[in-house]
Parts: structure tokens; C-alpha cells; sequence
């Protein structure tokens, strides 16, 4: 007879309600942060009032001793983690206890449910629902302790100011009002499966029962068992990612211009300087506190790696580190996240830098020219590309016989690195050929518009500079824009070049200002390259240093096509070379418009990207507010989510232009030029509302 590797249990919801609260069930992020939509919500009650069926839930009995304590605190640690249906119980949690939950970009919001006695129906709470006395606005009150009854007669009164309500539908209204109450007695089948259970199996059996098509992966049981033994250092690495998604005004922050890293990444870079170690399966095991040589566990071997884990996830979200390690992509000639074509890239190499600073002492000057060549040559190379877990420990190893404290010896080993693999052969062969791609965020096209900024070099035919013009903190409606050389429509009628992969190659694009490319427009090389030289108004020697930036060989108006490739392929990797043999001269030092600005980026909408949510935040726009399309007069209405979307006949649009091109049949339009609000003070078009957002923020 086969092994059972689960036990049967039932439980009403108000067991589990109260366990949680307890802490003997844990809510962690193993499927992350609550995905739900409101409207998910709405019917999950629904079905349960109706006495339907929802499904059973998956628990996995924890390591936790009975009466553990967590890291750091006294509260206890969990006897159970949800592994399938955390967002069933999150959501009857967070509705019956009045709790906000976490959204995906690590917001919190309330899930607002309403409840029409009436006709017995339920409706995500919006503006227009919060004013009708038909209905209970928000359905959690009904759980509160000593509640109920006011609750009742608070309904029943604003309802009879409303219209009559003789005594038998009083009767009738208070009896289904307790019977949506009584759902905390609802029964959920629960399958526990025993601590017995590893990862592996855990991991298999989930993905086997869940209809969503969701996996598991190393990272999730990792945060997972944080959520058991600290949870507080699984909170501290949520707070510092939802930081870094929004420049914030009058202190420090992580907002940057490259990467919003999530939980799983800044996990990589702790356990990297913990433990040394990319591959997350044997870091699971080893915080579990399990002896990877014997395979016996303990309590203290598992105590003394969650310190060491602490004391990496301090340096790893010490703010002064990250802004220290964030100056090498610049210094490496990396503007903005547009410019990286792998996040590994960046992640380990912070690694390296808290490697470097952390353990080796390497002085912040000396380190922040070392990691800006490392930098390039793993994003230009794709070091962390394919299985960049193995990579990462082939890197980290190299490291194992220098001391600790050894600042000459960990440069030396990053040099001799960075050295071997960027060898004449490299560019002079490796390079140009991964060149020749139309692939827009090549690595290869990366390190050479790194190697344009890092020379400070100006857009062709112009004065202004490439790395102004790619400014982050500055989105203009035009602005640098990518010019075919030899112009597509010349290339097809004239050269009968009818490739799409030739005719959009790397080597055919260089970087103008948009001005300019209008001007050129289809014309043949020979014909418009005189005539913008002369209106350009260079200099000779300005002339010559931009052909020399902008890699363009002798004659190439008059060169055939291929042979122009090729030639300009070869320019543009010496080129990099040349800007990255810049880096290793300590003299060297960009000088950039500051990048990160916060005002200079509130003070455009479309820098940051100001979102329903931002508005909701601030104050200006409620959860549940009705849009209407006041403009063209027709009845279509939306309603905002509680997650800072739209949802417009059943369907959710995360950008108001979209539901927008849903309600008008599939036109482009700007929704926040299309949909008004219902606010306080009447009907507001949404981009006053965004206006608006951006002088609070901006003001003093």
C-alpha cells in the first residue's frame, strides 16, 4: 500500500481565521504577494453563501518545534504554511478581519465587499454601492466583535429613510444578513501534508493540484521559511523593493533608474555573501539547519545560519552600499534600465561589490572602478545568462584562497577575470560578430552605446551628447531616436535589400536626434550626407572625432552594403574597446546630469509612470469610483479596483487607455484624456486628477 504523505482534516473558517491570528498557520509568499482580483473576492463569498463548494486547501507541517520562537522577536513560529489556497484564506481573512493585504507591487489596500440582502447578491464595493442603502458597503463589519446588531439596525434605518420596510421584510433582511455572518462556520476539507515532506515533493504536489498553472521555485520556499523563523526579514526585503519602485522626496531611498528588484533577487544577492553559494537549493537546506555532508538537522545549526543570513541582508539593504553600488553602472556608461539586457547582470555583480567592501575592505574609490569593469564585461559577454547559477559559484570560488581582508588579492583575482575574458579576441572577433543582429537590446549594441556615453560622446551630426539625451529622469516626446544609415527605403528600391534582419542590423543604426531624422528620411548616403554635414556646422575636427565615435569607415556613403556592415561592425567594437580601457584609469570620472532627481522626475507624469494606485494613495481618487465617458455623452461606465485598475463590463484594464480602447471598440486613446471620475467635488478628468498627484508631490 502506498505511503500517505498527507493527513485529512476539516476546519471552519473561524478556526483558521483565528489560528492565523494565533500564528500557528502562516500566510507566507509562496505563491507571492495576494493576485486576486476584487472581483475573485466577491464570488469566493458568493459561492460560499450559496453553500457551493470552493475547493480544499493544502497545508505543509513546518520544521518549527512546538513553541519556537521566531528570529529576533517572541512571537511564535507557525505549525503550519499554506501551500495551495493562500489566496482563498487570504482573501476570507483580510475581508472578515477588516486587514489589508499585499498587493503585487507591495501596496497595501482593503478588499471591500458589499453585501444586498434584498436579492441576496454580493458587489465590489465602488462609490456609487457605498451611497445605496440597499446595500452593506463593507461586509467585514459583520465579524466584529459586538457589532452585528448595530450593524443591522444602522442598514435597516438608512434603508427606511430610503423606502418602506413593513416587518416581515425586516425579518427577512435581518435573517439573511445572519446567515452571511454565519459563514465563519463554513467548512474547508484541508490535506496536511507531514514535515517529512521535502521542498522537492512539496513543490511537485502543488504543482500537480493547482488549476492556475503556477510553480514553485527555490526562491518561494526560501521567503517561505523566512515567513516561519524572520519574518521581519522578509518584511525588510518587501519594504526595500516597494521603495524602490517610486522616487520619494526629502530622503533616502531605493529608487534607481536600472532595476526594481524583487524579493527572490535581493534573496540571491544575501545568500551570495552569506553563504557563497547561487544555487538556492542547498542554501533552502542549509537554513533549514541540515548538515549537507550528514543530513541531520538541528535547531542550532539552523540558528546560526539564519544569523549569518541576517547579518548579509543588513549590508545587502544598507542604503549607502546600494547608492555606492549603483554608481558603477553608471561610471560603466549605463543610463537606465533600457540600457540592461540582464538583471543577473546587476544583481551579481553587487555580490561582487559586498564581496569586495564587506569582506576584502577594498576602498569605495578603488572598488567602484574594479566593479564598473566587471559590470560591463559580464552584461557585454552575458556571464549570467543560461545557467548563471553555476556561473555565479565558479565566480565566487575563484575567491577562496584570498584572505580575508585582502583587498590587493580580491582585485587581483576580479582583473586576472575580467582580463581573460576580454581578450583581443573579443574584440576583434567575439564582439563584431554579436554585432551583426537587429536584436534591439543586444548586449553587444549595449556596451556600445555604454562606450558613447562613457566617451561623452555627441549624437551624430549634433552638439547635444548621447547621455543627456538618455537621461532617465528626462522622458521627451522626442528626443534621440535610431537612424538607418542606409535608409530602408533605399536599401529595398534602390539595393533590392529586402531582409528585414539586414536592413534593421546594428551596424546600419546610429544614434541622432529625432530632428535629424526626419531630415534624412529615405535618401541614398551620397545624397544626404553632404547636405546634413554642411547644415550640421561642425568643425573639422569635430567632424573627424564623430566619425571615430559613430564608427563610420572611410567612403562608407560610396561602400556596398555588406562590405559597410562588416567594416562599421569592427569601428564600433574598437570603439567599446577604447571606452573601456577608460575605466581602469582612476582619472577618469562621468559627469552626468544627476539621473535620479525625484523632483525632476514628479514634475513629469510620464517619468515614473503615475498610475490609479498613485492616485488612490494620495488621497485624490477612491477605491470603487465610477468613470464615466462624459465627453461623448454615452452611458458607459468603469469602476476603479482596489488594486488600481479598471474594470469595464466584467474585464480589468490595467491602464485607463486601455479599458478606454475597450469602450470605444479598439481605438487608441489617451484614457486619462477619456475617462472623468466620480469625486467630492464632481465629475474630475483623470489627468487633472494626475496633475494634481504631481503637484503634491512637487510641492514644499
Amino acid at each position: 500500500m502506498a505511503t500517505m504523505l498527507f493527513r485529512d482534516a476539516s476546519y471552519p473558517v473561524s478556526y483558521l481565521v483565528q489560528s492565523i491570528d494565533q500564528g500557528d498557520i502562516a500566510l507566507p509568499d509562496i505563491q507571492r504577494p495576494f493576485v486576486w482580483q476584487a472581483t475573485k473576492v466577491r464570488s469566493l463569498f458568493d459561492s460560499m453563501y450559496k453553500g457551493f463548494p470552493v475547493g480544499f486547501l493544502l497545508f505543509w507541517e513546518t520544521d518549527a518545534d512546538p513553541g519556537a520562537r521566531q528570529i529576533g522577536t517572541g512571537s511564535s513560529a507557525p505549525r503550519y504554511l499554506i501551500v495551495d489556497g493562500q489566496q482563498r484564506l487570504t482573501s476570507l481573512y483580510a475581508v472578515m478581519k477588516g486587514m489589508e493585504v499585499l498587493r503585487e507591487d507591495y501596496s497595501r489596500t482593503r478588499i471591500r465587499i458589499a453585501f444586498r440582502p434584498l436579492d441576496e447578491s454580493f458587489a465590489v464595493t465602488d462609490a456609487a454601492i457605498e451611497k445605496d442603502p440597499e446595500y452593506v458597503p463593507d461586509i467585514s463589519v459583520l465579524w466584529t466583535s459586538g457589532s452585528f446588531h448595530p450593524t443591522v439596525r444602522e442598514f435597516l434605518t438608512r434603508l427606511e429613510a430610503k423606502r418602506e420596510v413593513d416587518l416581515e421584510e425586516r425579518d427577512l433582511l435581518t435573517e439573511r444578513l445572519g446567515r452571511l455572518r454565519e459563514l465563519s462556520g463554513y467548512t474547508f476539507k484541508v490535506m496536511e501534508l507531514t514535515r517529512a515532506v521535502d521542498e522537492e515533493r512539496v513543490a511537485e504536489v502543488f504543482v500537480r493540484i493547482n488549476s492556475e498553472g503556477v510553480t514553485l521555485n527555490q526562491a518561494d520556499f526560501i521567503l517561505t521559511l523566512m515567513s516561519v523563523f524572520w519574518e521581519k526579514g522578509r518584511r525588510e526585503l518587501e519594504d526595500f523593493s516597494r521603495q524602490s519602485k517610486i522616487p520619494a522626496l526629502d530622503t533616502a531611498s531605493p529608487f534607481n533608474w536600472y532595476i526594481q528588484p524583487q524579493p527572490p533577487q535581493l534573496l540571491r544577492v544575501t545568500v551570495a555573501l552569506a553563504f557563497r553559494r547561487a544555487v538556492l537549493r542547498n542554501v533552502y537546506t542549509i537554513l533549514r539547519g541540515r548538515d549537507l555532508e550528514t543530513g541531520n538537522t538541528s535547531l542550532q545549526s539552523r540558528e546560526i545560519q539564519f544569523a549569518k543570513l541576517e547579518k548579509a541582508q543588513r549590508h545587502v539593504l544598507e542604503l549607502t552600499n546600494w547608492h555606492e553600488f549603483l554608481l558603477c553602472l553608471e561610471r560603466a556608461g549605463f543610463r537606465s534600465s533600457k540600457m540592461i539586457s540582464s538583471d543577473n547582470a546587476i544583481l551579481f555583480a553587487y555580490a561582487m561589490w559586498l564581496f569586495g567592501k564587506v569582506h576584502y575592505r577594498v576602498p569605495v574609490r578603488r572598488l567602484r572602478e574594479l566593479i564598473a569593469r566587471w559590470f560591463f564585461m559580464a552584461h557585454t559577454t552575458s556571464r549570467y545568462s543560461g545557467p548563471f547559477e553555476s556561473q555565479a559559484e565558479r565566480d565566487f570560488a575563484l575567491l577562496t584562497g584570498v584572505a580575508e581582508g585582502d583587498a590587493n588579492g580580491f582585485c587581483a583575482v576580479l582583473d586576472k577575470t575580467i582580463d581573460d575574458t576580454l581578450t583581443n579576441d573579443f574584440w576583434t572577433i567575439r564582439l563584431p560578430n554579436d554585432l551583426a543582429t537587429s536584436a534591439s537590446k543586444s548586449p553587444a549594441l549595449m556596451a556600445y552605446i555604454a562606450a558613447l556615453n562613457i566617451h561623452d560622446a555627441p549624437a551624430l551630426l549634433s552638439r547635444i551628447s548621447v547621455r543627456a539625451r538618455l537621461d532617465p529622469a528626462v522622458m521627451a516626446k522626442k528626443g534621440i531616436e535610431r537612424h538607418h544609415l542606409f535608409p530602408r527605403k533605399h536599401l529595398r528600391q534602390n539595393l533590392k535589400v529586402t531582409d528585414t534582419g539586414k536592413i534593421n542590423q546594428i551596424a546600419n543604426m546610429a544614434l541622432v536626434e529625432w530632428h535629424t531624422n526626419i531630415a534624412i528620411s529615405d535618401k541614398a548616403p551620397s545624397a544626404y550626407w553632404p547636405e546634413e554635414i554642411t547644415e550640421a556646422g561642425l568643425s573639422g575636427a569635430e567632424l573627424a572625432r564623430q566619425s571615430y565615435l559613430h564608427a563610420l569607415p572611410d567612403g562608407w556613403t560610396e561602400m556596398d552594403y555588406p562590405a559597410f556592415l562588416a567594416a562599421r561592425r569592427r569601428l564600433m567594437a574598437q570603439v567599446a574597446r577604447d571606452a573601456f580601457a577608460l575605466l581602469a584609469n582612476p582619472s577618469y570620472q562621468p559627469e552626468y546630469p544627476a539621473p535620479g532627481d525625484p523632483g525632476t522626475a514628479l514634475q513629469r507624469t510620464e517619468i515614473f509612470g503615475a498610475t490609479l494606485s498613485h492616485l488612490i494613495d494620495a488621497g485624490l481618487l477612491d477605491i470603487g469610483a465610477r468613470l464615466v465617458d462624459y465627453k461623448r455623452g454615452t452611458e458607459t461606465t468603469a469602476i476603479v479596483t482596489s488594486e488600481g485598475k479598471i474594470e469595464l463590463d466584467g474585464e480589468v484594464f490595467d491602464s485607463p487607455s486601455g479599458a478606454a480602447g475597450a469602450a470605444t471598440g479598439g481605438g487608441k486613446l489617451n484614457g486619462w484624456e477619456f475617462w472623468y471620475a466620480e469625486t467630492e467635488s464632481g465629475l474630475t478628468l483623470l489627468a487633472e486628477l494626475r496633475e494634481e498627484f504631481v503637484r503634491l508631490m512637487t510641492s514644499d
